[in-house]
Parts: structure tokens; sequence; C-alpha cells
């Protein structure tokens, strides 16, 4: 069973069609990772970061802080975002748009194009599914939930840009075998009295030919200015090479979390 961040309809939903079809929506990404936590299903789908927004905060704060979890696989999938309607409606029609905070932010020159009044709904597909009936208002979405409620797409691909994609990670309580074709995910924190540490921690990476894919980071919960950092690199952590960068980071850092190796998308 694979649990997903719903409703029905939404990218995530489409990103979970790829693993199978017995799927389970929950309304929020803690509550798919607690599904996992609990073995109330075997895997969970939630994103973590958009091509255009950056990182979802909520799935990497849940990972540093709530959840023992492992990431077993990544998915990528582009982000194309439509303008949909009630059947028959013309664009003079609408007054009001309802979607996701961040469909809305990459639709943002559609919208002031055309004098829209943008309104946030929890997902694309609670706002698709909130116009129906109602022909002065639209929705951001995708094209499935055009299929769910009998509506149309009055205007296709209305994204800002046009490399509009969404990183979606399969969560696990187990970790991915190696394929050869791997990458890892660490979080960490540096020791904040010892000028240059992140520097250093970047230079192990360095120093071993290792390279990086993403970094990021975030606020620790530990005061202003205390950050914990996201840091994606590849090889696996079964690797001799990884296994070794691993334990220097460890014995150079406040904290140290592995959050699993899987087959890089």
């Amino acid at each position: 069973m694979i649990s997903f961040l719903g409703p029905k309809g939404t990218f995530t939903h489409q990103a979970a069609n790829i693993l199978g079809d017995e799927l389970i929506p929950y309304c929020t990404i803690p509550a798919v990772m607690e599904s996992v936590a609990n073995d109330e299903t075997d895997f969970g789908v939630v994103p973590i970061e958009n091509s255009i927004e950056g990182p979802v905060g909520i799935t990497l704060d849940s990972l540093a802080h709530k959840f023992d979890l492992k990431i077993f696989k990544e998915i990528i999938i582009p982000i194309n975002q439509n303008f949909i309607v009630n059947p028959g409606c013309k664009m003079e029609d609408i007054e009001d748009v309802y979607s996701h905070e961040q469909a809305i932010a990459q639709c943002r020159e559609f919208i002031h194009k055309n004098n829209l009044q943008p309104h946030y709904a929890v997902s694309t597909a609670n706002a698709a599914k909130s116009i129906v009936g109602d022909k002065s208002k639209a929705a951001i979405g995708n094209a499935k939930t055009v299929e769910l409620y009998d509506l149309e797409i009055l205007e296709a691909n209305i994204q800002d840009t046009d490399n509009n994609a969404t990183r979606f990670v399969v969560l696990s309580k187990d970790d991915h075998k190696i394929t050869g074709n791997d990458k890892t995910s660490i979080i960490f924190s540096i020791y904040e009295d010892r000028p240059g540490g992140l520097y250093n921690i970047l230079g192990i990476f360095q120093k071993n030919n290792i390279n990086l894919t993403k970094i990021e980071s975030r606020p620790s919960r530990r005061g202003l200015g205390k950050y914990l950092f996201f840091v994606d690199f590849n090889g696996h952590k079964d690797d001799e090479i990884i296994q070794n960068i691993i334990s220097e980071i460890d014995e150079n850092t406040y904290f140290l979390k592995v959050l699993g190796s899987y087959p890089e998308y």
C-alpha cells in the first residue's frame, strides 16, 4: 500500500500513480509519514522541492525532527498548470481563481494579465472541486482534476516558466540496495563556535571527488542563526568511500542524520 499527499487529482497523486494503483490519500505531509512509520502503508509519497518555488519546508522539517524514515526513491515530474473552468465558461466570466499557494505562485503573470483575484486552497484538487457549478470562478491545476469533476481546461500550460518540475520522494522504513547509479541524502548541523565549519564539511566531499547535487539550509529550531543543512550527493551510503565521508562528517558536526540512499532519477 502506498500513501500520498491527497486528495486524488493532485500532482502528488500523479507521482504516486507511477508506483502502483494501491493508493491511499492523506490530508497532510506528516500524516503520510506517520502512515509509513506506523506500518499502515509500505511507502509514502510527498513533495520535497519545486524547481521554481524551492524546497518544501514541512517535508524537510518532518524528516529532520519527527520521523525516522528513509528516502527509498525519487520521482521528478514536469508541472503543467492549467486554467480550469466550468463547461461553457469564457475568460470574461471569471473573477476569482483558486489553487494551492505554490500553483498560484507559479502562475503570477497569467493571473495578473487577466486581472484575476487569487485565493489559496489546500490543494489543486480541492480548488477544482470548490468551483464546480460557479461560472465566476476558476481553478489552477492538472488535467486529472478536469476528469474528476467534469470541468474544462480553458487555457493549458499557464505557468510562468516552462522548466517547472517538482521532485517527490518515496519514503520507507527500509533502505534501497545499491544500484550503481545512486545518490545519498543527509542532514547535519555544524558547531557554531568553529569558524569555517560549513566550508570544512563541504571540503570533505571535494577532496574525495564526490559531487554535491543539492544543498539547502533550514532553521534548526535552536535559535536564530542556527541551521540544519540538507545535502544530496552522488554515491550510496554502503560504498566504502561514502562510508568514510559520512564517518568524517559525523566527527566534525553537532548532529548528523542519513536520510537514505536511492537510485538517481
